[in-house]
């Protein structure tokens, strides 16, 4: 069964940092490429940040610069380095395995952690 159990939310002020982290346990983590993505109230989800199996990074406009994306295949865990976070990045963020073929994401998700930006 595919779990997905991400962590590290909170809330900062504007220009703070946090560190969020997906444990994956279910399935051949190191096989798969994986993403975070975000959901803010009233807005559809969208990917945030992606890496592939080998290490290769990809973001998104809105967060190039000021996230990183990394990968630790021994515990099963990707992470997403926040910095510079602005209110706009104010969302709950999931983490998710990439589907080879067409690198969307699976049908299931975890719970999310909840990302707040304010002063």
């Amino acid at each position: 069964q595919v779990q997905l159990v991400e962590s590290g939310g909170g809330l900062v002020q504007p220009g703070g940092s946090l560190r969020l982290s997906c444990a994956a346990s279910g399935f051949s983590f190191s096989s798969y490429a994986m993403g975070w993505y975000r959901q803010a109230p009233g807005k559809q989800r969208e990917l945030v940040a992606l890496i592939s199996r080998g290490g290769t990074t990809n973001f998104a406009e809105f967060v190039k610069g000021r996230f990183s994306i990394s990968r630790d295949n021994a515990k099963s865990t990707v992470y997403l380095q926040m910095n510079a976070l602005q209110p706009e990045d104010t969302a709950v963020y999931y983490c998710n395995a990439l589907r080879p073929s067409s690198r969307s994401p699976y049908d299931s998700w975890g719970q999310g952690t909840q990302v707040t930006v304010s002063s």
